[in-house]
């Protein structure tokens, strides 16, 4: 058997072995904290409701940048994130809101607003910025005439 050929098939099982770890590691990472996860972020999407019946989009917004500000880990940007959602889809629509954001499909149009606005508000992009107002964006999307 050429040599290519071992190299190949060693990397090969490598590459299995690797793929099997990284499942189990996921498995067992579930298992002990998946319930905690999920009842906390139910419990973040409760909040942002609650929180956007008596404000308005504005105030959904001001809230989400002021988390998203002392957000530590992914997990706590991933509540975030779902808190100014659920907060935004509750809120009363504020004028001009949705003026000049661009829609989703625009990629380039929404990547440069994203960065704008984390920009804007003093956000680093190191903390997935972008996606705080990826939210808004689906937000204004969804209220635009001629959407569901």
């Amino acid at each position: 058997m050429p040599t290519w050929v071992k190299a190949l098939l060693i990397a090969c099982v490598l590459l299995a072995l690797l793929t099997l770890a990284a499942a189990g590691a996921g498995v067992y990472l579930w298992r002990q904290h998946g319930r905690g996860f999920v009842e906390s972020t139910q419990k973040t999407g409760a909040e942002g409701q609650e929180y956007g019946r008596h404000t308005d989009a504005k105030g959904c917004l001001d809230e989400g940048l002021a988390r998203h500000t002392h957000a530590v880990g992914l997990g706590e940007i991933v509540r975030t994130n779902i808190f100014l959602r659920t907060c935004l889809d509750a809120s009363t629509p504020s004028p001009g809101f949705c003026d000049g954001v661009p829609r989703q499909i625009e990629f380039i149009r929404s990547a440069q607003w994203q960065q704008q606005q984390c920009q804007q508000h003093g956000l680093s992009p190191e903390k997935q910025c972008g996606q705080l107002f990826a939210q808004v964006q689906q937000y204004c999307e969804a209220r635009r005439p001629g959407q569901k």
